[in-house]
């Protein structure tokens, strides 16, 4: 036995002569392999006088969780925009338009953000400011008429520091012919995301698989001299231009950023001082209005008095065919008045017909006192309101909305998905997870409609909508 156990211990000795050696040869060639550089293409990488990207992406102590982003003057929290901007490999002389856009402001909003978003990945270090196409008065369908400036809805001097604050390796212009180098005429290249990517057959109203490829494929593609090879790479001297086509939005799945940059990305874009101060015009007024209207035990400021059902009724002459009929919509609406016990309701619509007819509908089955914006203001308000367009009116509805306690808009609307959206963001904050699309889950919203089809009923709104 003492033998046996003198020749094992020799095996065993032999054995880990051989064995520490090798361990040796293994980890040495493991450090040289991660010291060789990678094949990457160094124009497209950060050059030697940027910055390299943050090491400690934490967010700060102050997180912006005490933050109500319902509300829409709620502050710009900074740090996922500018945790997404250190991570960014930056071109100098790229440079994005992100003037495409048209309809309400659930997709013109949709349009700018995902553009800007689109533009962080590609490393554009030039960023015009947008514009907005105005719909045509006569015609609603009509989204292409003239440019009018990013004021015409949004808050410029808001915009331009959130970049200022978080972003401060793009230069903002105020117009393209003020880029530097792109002479007299401006050429600006047009491109569509999606095509970065191979789709192989996807529907065409999926979001980008490929946005985490998107930055490596557009630069070499910029390298490449863009769509017909002529084009020379860009620099500060011989800028790039780009445009979108028509059509992009619902493209950037957007809880891929995480919930910090999905629920904070959109107050970049926050409404004119002109229509919030209309909008909580009209929203104090409705608040003393459920008051003056609600049951006697219930008045007092502050008390349940002041509860009322915000409404959306979608059934303007643009409203697309598939959308729910003014009866789906109506019939749905009265249900969760009466259900919840709404004595009072604030209705948003463009069509005046259709809204008196349904208060008398909501009055007659719910005993709901329903009321508009143009019942609410009155004298130089009423008369400001009324020399707005369609779609700003449209942004005073919107605060109305955001401020009452419960809200039942129409399935695919943008609008009332944008609405659903912002206002869940009451639940957790910068946090929030995605609304649970179809449900009450939240308690503070539902949208009538059909959702039995992702991509028929524009269920890929969701996935794809800051807000």
């Amino acid at each position: 036995m003492m033998a046996m156990g003198h020749q094992n211990l020799l095996n065993l000795m032999s054995r880990r002569n051989i064995l520490v050696p090798t361990l040796c040869i293994v980890l040495l060639i493991a450090v040289w392999s991660f010291r060789i550089p990678n094949n990457s293409l160094s124009w497209l990488e950060p050059s030697a006088d940027q910055s390299s990207p943050s090491t400690s992406l934490a967010p700060p102590p102050h997180f912006g969780n005490d933050v109500d982003l319902s509300d829409p003057e709620a502050p710009f929290i900074s740090w996922p925009l500018k945790r997404v901007c250190d991570e960014a490999h930056w071109v100098d002389g790229l440079v994005y338009v992100c003037d495409n856009n048209s309809g309400g402001i659930g997709n013109i909003r949709n349009y700018i953000q995902t553009c800007i978003r689109y533009g962080l990945e590609a490393g554009a270090t030039g960023l015009v400011v947008p514009k907005i196409r105005k719909r045509n008065k006569d015609d609603l369908a009509d989204l292409f008429t003239d440019y009018l400036p990013f004021s015409y809805m949004f808050d410029e001097k808001h915009f331009k520091n959130a970049f200022r604050t978080s972003c401060p390796q793009i230069t903002i212009y105020d117009d393209v012919k003020d880029v530097p180098g792109v002479g007299e005429k401006p050429k600006i290249e047009l491109i569509t995301p999606k095509d970065f990517g191979n789709r192989e057959g996807c529907d065409v109203k999926d979001q980008n698989r490929h946005t985490d490829r998107f930055g490596d494929v557009f630069r070499r593609w910029l390298r490449d001299g863009g769509k017909d090879g002529k084009f020379p790479a860009p620099s500060k001297t011989h800028p790039r231009l780009i445009r979108f086509n028509w059509g992009v939005l619902w493209d950037w799945q957007i809880y891929r950023d995480g919930p910090e940059f999905a629920n904070t990305f959109g107050n970049i874009l926050r409404f004119n001082d002109q229509l919030l101060r209309l909008g909580k015009t009209a929203l104090k007024n409705m608040h003393a209005f459920a008051r003056a209207n609600g049951a006697a035990e219930q008045k007092g400021i502050g008390g349940p008095g002041a509860r009322f059902l915000g409404v959306h009724l979608r059934t303007e002459s643009d409203a697309l065919g598939f959308w729910p009929t003014y009866k789906t919509q109506s019939e749905g609406y009265v249900k969760v008045a009466r259900t919840k016990g709404y004595e009072t309701a604030y209705l948003a619509t463009g069509n005046a017909t259709e809204a008196r007819k349904f208060a008398n509908f909501a009055k007659d089955r719910a005993q709901t006192k329903v009321v508009t914006k143009t019942d609410l203001l009155t004298g130089k308000d009423l008369e400001e309101l009324q020399s707005l367009s369609w779609d700003q009116q449209g942004l005073v509805d919107f605060v109305v909305l955001l401020g009452s306690e419960y809200f039942v808009g129409t399935m695919p609307s943008s609008f009332s998905v944008y609405m659903a959206m912002k206002r869940h963001l009451r639940t957790e904050g910068i946090y929030t997870r995605p609304y649970k699309v179809g449900t009450e889950g939240d308690g503070l919203s539902y949208l009538v409609g059909n959702y039995d089809k992702y991509w028929a009923g524009w269920l890929f709104m969701w996935d794809g909508m800051w807000p």
